[in-house]
């Protein structure tokens, strides 16, 4: 692939990732959370994501509290700032 090609396909991947973005950011707390985690695990070797059966009846509860309203959500970058203050 020349360098022409390669930096089009670069700036169409770009816009494709923003459209998607966009799009994502207009899903449901619930179905964020979901893509979220799909996104995540695609990321990582199927091999070492296998959860247990604690951890996936973790999930299944905090997946139905957020969807049954039960559950209080606060914007990441304020659950960061809390913990880079408790780490400090």
């Amino acid at each position: 692939m020349t360098a022409t090609r390669w930096t089009e396909y670069c700036v169409s991947m770009s816009s494709i990732v923003d459209k998607v973005r966009r799009q994502a950011m207009d899903l449901t707390i619930s179905e964020r959370a979901s893509l979220a985690h799909d996104l995540i695990l695609s990321l990582e070797d199927p091999a070492q994501t296998d959860l247990g059966p604690e951890q996936e009846a973790e999930i299944a509860r905090r997946v139905k509290a957020i969807r049954e309203g039960k559950a209080k959500a606060r914007p990441a970058a304020q659950v960061f700032s809390d913990i880079r203050s408790a780490l400090r």
